[in-house]
């Protein structure tokens, strides 16, 4: 079931944000999928669980001689080839799908909430991890974790629309901004 959720997610289709859609792919009912995961809530979680170890986990120090620029490139690059996935297309097909706020989210969809915060939390962890070794200020390193994701995300949206931006210029100028912002 989690294969199907994903499968269907990954399609952007606004109908894939159904666990009863997804019950319909697999050949089983709404009660089947409740049996499994419990409600709508676990079933997320569990997709977003889901990927998250198929993603495994995150090594941004594979080596240990890199500097500081060589290092956010290694950030951008992985994200660059992470956003480009099935998988981060489902996840975002979700999140479209989910509460905006997160204190609704939180309310309507605890245990889901609870799976995108740990995301988060491994993120800024991994980030802080990758420049643990080298002098620079862990509160610029947390804001870079938080801002990072979205401006992949802007430049993973670009790459798939017709543009004239050259996006290895794009991807070299925001390496060059963060390594910047990180030695300031």
């Amino acid at each position: 079931m989690l294969e199907a959720a994903l499968r269907a997610l990954a399609t952007g289709d606004p109908n894939a944000v159904s666990a009863n859609h997804i019950a319909k792919q697999v050949g089983v009912t709404w009660g089947a999928v409740k049996y499994q995961f419990g409600d709508v809530d676990d079933f997320w979680a569990a997709v977003l669980g889901f990927i998250g170890e198929r993603r495994g986990e995150l090594d941004l120090t594979s080596d240990p001689e890199a500097g500081l620029e060589a290092r956010v490139g290694q950030i951008v690059d992985l994200l660059w080839r992470g956003l480009d996935t099935a998988d981060a297309r489902a996840m975002d097909t979700l999140r479209s799908a989910l509460p905006r706020e997160r204190e609704e989210l939180e309310r309507a969809f605890p245990k889901t909430a609870a799976e995108l915060a740990a995301w988060q939390a491994g993120w800024v962890e991994s980030c802080q991890h990758a420049f643990a070794d080298l002098d620079v200020d862990p509160v610029r390193v947390r804001e870079m974790a938080a801002m990072i994701p979205g401006a992949m995300q802007g430049l993973t949206t670009e790459r798939h629309l017709s543009t004239y931006s050259n996006m290895d210029d794009a991807k070299r100028g925001l390496r060059n901004a963060i390594a910047a912002y990180l030695s300031a």
